[in-house]
């Protein structure tokens, strides 16, 4: 009889201080460095408070995630998790939808931060130049992206301590400005209550610790080092984001940091004079551009993703023989990436991101709860706990905060999602007959 082959595995070989660099460099990013004069502006000197809030919340989500990622320790883990726990393929799509979007207007997002510290750099605080800006990165990153680019364990590493060295610049510099000023005042006219509006524009800050469950597969006791590093990320991240918050409030005045194109380098310039804003600025232009290209990068696979999965039209599955990317996935994520800049307010485009990621994880939280009900069976290598028979309370909190979330974005916000949630139902029923369907076992 003739032997099967087994279907060979990813090796096991990242280790939890492997993992965990991974996740901090994929949370850090480059939303602090774009939205930190916006934050300041809702919060005042308070605004400390409001990103511990969001680690909250992340956190919550993120255990939900180590959960179902040493059950399912796969790729394309939202999609897994959702047709594992609902069987609808429906859902499936839009989940995948509003996760290519979200990647679109969080690349938009961090494309206009990204303009705005050149701008300031150069002397030219002009809103229709930073517009103009934002358009020339994406369109050099695209080139980048179709080229191809290589990643590595240690260029991740080298990315993510970059990123880390501006803000840990900002800490130091604030030390001797520490205690000289009240941390607990709001705003003039604002209210406890903007603290919760700012803590959904703050999530955007971190966004990235669920990509750690993408990458179990190579995780060495993905049970044991999934949950910890998940939850590592974002204690680090969040004691990184608290430090910078307090320490540009004690250097400069929230009303001047939230006027600001260049926040953190405004900062800088105030301790350290021109050539220290120069070097913030440089690190501000690098953390942004990379988190913009990995953005694209993971859009652009993603609808290559679905393509092939006969989700979306086959012509985004078609690879380059030169370069083997995805070249028409990669010209569509720039046009579409592009058209939000025209609204050249950061704040909108952040918003409409975050919307998005927290639909996305309302659904994983769900989709843990639904699992505990129809799969008890199922092995769970880690465990939430506590629970209510087979509740599990972390992941219920998890549902009421991303859902209770929603309800504080204006109607633009909201507008602006149920037109990409309707999009995405039209494009869900014309490849209807080209979508896979066979779900159910």
């Amino acid at each position: 009889m003739e032997e099967v082959k087994e279907r060979p595995k990813l090796k096991r070989r990242i280790s939890l201080f492997g993992v965990t660099v991974y996740g901090v460099g994929n949370v850090l990013g480059a939303g602090i460095y774009a939205l930190i004069g916006e934050v300041v502006g809702i919060t005042g000197n308070i605004s400390w408070l409001a990103f511990i809030l969001a680690s909250v919340t992340g956190a919550l989500t993120g255990l939900s995630y180590a959960e179902l990622s040493a059950m399912f320790p796969k790729s394309a883990a939202e999609f897994v998790y959702t047709e594992e726990a609902f069987k609808i393929r429906l859902l499936s799509f839009l989940l995948g939808w509003i996760i290519i979007f979200s990647g679109i207007l969080s690349a938009a997002t961090v494309a206009l931060g990204f303009a705005g510290y050149l701008a300031d750099l150069i002397g030219i605080p002009s809103v229709i130049l930073v517009v103009i800006f934002a358009i020339l990165l994406i369109l050099i990153l695209s080139v980048v992206n179709f080229i191809g680019i290589r990643a590595s364990t240690w260029t991740n590493i080298l990315f993510t301590l970059i990123e880390a060295s501006g803000l840990i610049l900002i800490i130091i510099i604030g030390i001797p400005f520490l205690g000289t000023i009240n941390y607990f005042v709001l705003p003039i006219g604002g209210s406890f209550g903007a603290i919760f509006s700012a803590v959904a524009l703050i999530f955007f800050a971190y966004i990235g610790f669920e990509d750690i469950a993408n990458i179990a597969e190579e995780v060495k006791e993905p049970a044991r080092n999934l949950p910890r590093a998940i939850i590592y990320s974002i204690i680090i991240t969040t004691i990184l984001y608290c430090l910078t918050a307090i320490s540009v409030v004690s250097i400069l005045p929230y009303s001047v940091i939230s006027s600001s194109q260049a926040p953190l380098s405004s900062v800088a310039t105030a301790v350290l004079g021109p050539v220290g804003g120069i070097i913030m600025s440089f690190i501000a232009l690098f953390a942004t551009a990379n988190t913009v290209l990995i953005m694209m990068i993971v859009t652009s696979r993603m609808m290559y993703g679905m393509a092939r999965d006969k989700a979306l039209p086959e012509g985004l599955s078609k690879v380059s023989p030169k370069f083997r990317t995805p070249a028409l996935a990669v010209l569509v994520t720039m046009i579409l990436t592009i058209i939000p800049l025209f609204l050249g307010d950061i704040s909108i485009i952040a918003n409409a991101t975050v919307f998005g990621v927290l639909i996305n994880f309302f659904l994983v939280n769900l989709s843990l709860i639904v699992l505990r009900k129809k799969k008890p069976e199922v092995e769970r290598p880690f465990k939430l706990k506590p629970n209510i028979s087979w509740l599990p309370i972390v992941a219920l909190l998890g549902c009421i905060v991303c859902f209770g979330l929603l309800f504080t974005f204006d109607l633009l916000t909201i507008i602006i999602q149920v037109i990409i949630v309707l999009c995405g139902i039209v494009v869900f029923y014309a490849m209807k007959s080209k979508i896979e369907t066979k779900i159910r076992k």
